[in-house]
């Protein structure tokens, strides 16, 4: 299903589920990405099944983005909430000592789940770092609760119980210590909740939808299941007093990378999907090739699948330049991690296209010496100044 990440880094990447971490639950303008990408009006009408008709999806998300970036503008208009912590959960912690627990263990599942990402938060101030795995453990639990091993017991209800969990940990009323330490996070930063709840709608349409008509449907699910993470961050992540780009062209990017990351995840796992009953391409595009349902079903590798593959993967890529655009202009300290998860997993799509286009019985990845090599790079373009890379990756 989804591919939930910080900025790019993707809590699905180990397939193994973290038990302990499951939850008990007893616009205004077009961005000039999609202009690029030539959005025709026929992909653009969008299902009223899912949103207003009048809007494109596009312009849904581009309304939180210009909230998300005016909370960073003006971060005192954020109401800070005390914590109030039940006996249960404290262990006879007093509360300092039981952030401190809190924000460890969420800081020993991001390195168990994603090594790389979790190395370069390292490199982050303290604080940062702390808060970065504390929206990682949520993001991560949320996915599990449609993704893991007790999926199949998980209810529109059962969401309905996580969102107001999600409503009382920003009241500071957490339920356990992973809650405690997003809830003291959220408390510190100016992170607003509707990213959060518009993820937890991304777990609600894979409980009730397995096709997307068009890009514009698949545009607004990725946005929910992953491009929801990049303006979770954004605002722990920083962004660097030598930027000269506005704070609504960073979100556009945190969000390109979102998109850019759940486009990945889709094309990698065209089989496995399939296997679950499960189609997360555009359906219209697809008959457009000349393709149906049932040749995926099959699973064979065709002349016509493969000039389909190439546009699909054509516009991920175009997504990722899109989000590489703002990963310079994040706080010195924080783009390591970033540029690293975003060369390796921008990786994945070359490996589809030496794999010949099949992602039906061939699982597309990166290599252990593809991902080291990749790791100086990523140093190296996290060290220059905005306005520096911006001279290197744009031709004159």
């Amino acid at each position: 299903m989804s591919g939930v990440l910080l900025w790019v880094v993707s809590p699905k990447e180990n397939a193994s589920s973290p038990l302990g971490l499951l939850p008990r639950i007893c616009t205004p303008r077009r961005s000039k990405l999609c202009s690029k990408l030539g959005f025709s009006s026929g992909v653009l009408a969008y299902s009223g099944a899912v949103a207003n008709p009048a809007r494109s999806s596009e312009e849904k998300v581009y309304e939180v983005v210009l909230k998300q970036a005016a909370l960073v503008r003006e971060p005192n208009t954020v109401k800070k909430k005390s914590l109030d912590l039940d006996e249960r959960i404290t262990e006879g912690l007093n509360n300092w000592d039981l952030l401190n627990k809190a924000y460890d263990r969420c800081g020993e599942v991001c390195a168990e789940y994603a090594k790389t990402f979790y190395l370069g938060t390292l490199l982050m101030t303290p604080e940062r770092r702390r808060a970065v795995w504390a929206i990682y453990v949520w993001c991560r639990r949320t996915d599990e609760l449609v993704d893991g091993p007790n999926a199949s017991y998980i209810t529109p209800k059962a969401l309905d119980r996580w969102e107001k969990r999600l409503t009382d940990l920003f009241e500071g009323r957490p339920y356990d210590m992973y809650d405690a330490a997003l809830s003291d996070t959220v408390a510190k930063y100016p992170v607003d909740i509707q990213p959060f709840r518009d993820m937890v709608e991304g777990m609600r349409l894979d409980l009730r939808k397995s096709r997307y008509q068009n890009f514009d449907e698949l545009y607004l699910y990725c946005y929910y299941v992953a491009g929801t993470v990049g303006l979770m961050s954004v605002p722990v992540m920083g962004i660097s007093r030598e930027s000269k780009a506005s704070t609504e062209s960073v979100y556009n990017a945190a969000l390109a990378l979102g998109i850019a990351n759940q486009l990945t995840n889709i094309l990698r796992d065209v089989g496995e999907d399939a296997r679950r009953g499960r189609i997360y391409l555009p359906q219209d595009e697809l008959a457009q090739a000349g393709l149906s349902d049932d040749d995926i079903f099959r699973g064979k590798v065709t002349d016509k699948w493969q000039s389909f593959m190439k546009g699909q993967i054509k516009r991920a890529r175009m997504f990722f330049d899109e989000a590489e655009k703002g990963v310079s202009e994040l706080n010195s300290a924080s783009r390591w991690p970033v540029w690293a998860s975003l060369l390796l997993y921008r990786q994945i799509l070359d490996a589809i296209e030496a794999n010949g286009y099949d992602n039906f019985t061939k699982r597309a990845y990166v290599g252990k010496a593809k991902k080291l090599a990749s790791l100086p790079v990523a140093y190296g373009r996290a060290i220059l100044g905005p306005s520096n890379l911006t001279k290197q990756l744009v031709p004159r």
